[in-house]
């Protein structure tokens, strides 16, 4: 999506302020002994109240309003009553609704209670990574910056990052162009960022892993068992300085 006017960023800011709660109050109410589910209902109850519909229920009928994936389970996991969540578990919770045509993109992890001194690095240092990363955008610049300051950034600190999940452009759709913007270097995409473009950044961020499959119940996304990896994501309104990030808190 090219934001045409104040207009649409207004609208844009109220559905990222949604994401953004939503996934903050989630994160907030974890504790050992929930339920994934439990912890979804949150969010369906959220998204009631402020007149949000969830993003994946939406546009591909997902079975759940927000997914939430539990330690090598990194991505598009399925809430349910059977997952348990346990004292140092790490969670990933992704956010996306629409609201009044617009939509907006978000995600955090978590740990559980006392966690590892090395997961709660990984949480913290992967969060940096997101940040810096966005710092480096701005229109005029190669849209591949961003696969090249996710690398620079995960080698720096010693991790590797999941290749075949990448960030996107968003806004009037869950997903739409710029699709699949890679998390490493790419000297084939000579793609631009633009004045007002609408994108995800999402880096997933592994102690070792570098690449995801897809489980048996053709959503949740794994790692190989004993990789620790997190995933912090933000939707930007692209400027001629700093990026607007709709989905700050």
């Amino acid at each position: 999506m090219i934001i045409k006017d104040s207009q649409d960023i207004e609208k844009l800011q109220v559905i990222g302020k949604i994401v953004a709660q939503i996934r903050e109050a989630m994160g907030a109410a974890l504790q050992p002994g929930m339920s994934t589910r439990e912890v979804d209902l949150i969010a369906h109850k959220m998204f009631k109240e402020s007149g949000a519909r969830s993003a994946p229920q939406l546009t591909y009928k997902f079975p759940g309003a927000t997914c939430i994936s539990v330690n090598h389970h990194v991505a598009h996991g399925i809430p349910s009553e059977k997952i348990i969540l346990k004292a140092g578990d790490l969670v990933n919770i992704d956010v996306s609704a629409e609201k009044d045509g617009f939509f907006a993109d978000t995600g955090a992890s978590f740990c559980v209670g006392e966690a590892s001194a090395k997961r709660q690095k990984l949480c913290r240092e992967g969060h940096q990574i997101l940040m810096t990363t966005i710092d480096q955008v701005s229109a005029g610049k190669p849209l591949n910056i961003i696969g090249k300051v996710l690398h620079r950034e995960a080698r720096k600190h010693g991790y590797t990052l999941v290749k075949n999940l990448g960030s996107h452009g968003v806004g009037a759709a869950l997903h739409e162009e710029p699709s699949f913007i890679a998390p490493y270097p790419d000297p084939t995409d000579r793609r631009m960022l633009k004045e007002g473009m609408v994108i995800t950044i999402e880096p997933f961020v592994s102690t070792g892993a570098k690449e995801v499959f897809e489980l048996g119940d053709g959503w949740t996304l794994a790692t190989k068992a004993g990789y620790d990896t997190v995933q912090y994501e933000h939707t930007l309104v692209i400027t001629q300085d700093k990026p607007i990030i709709i989905t700050h808190p």
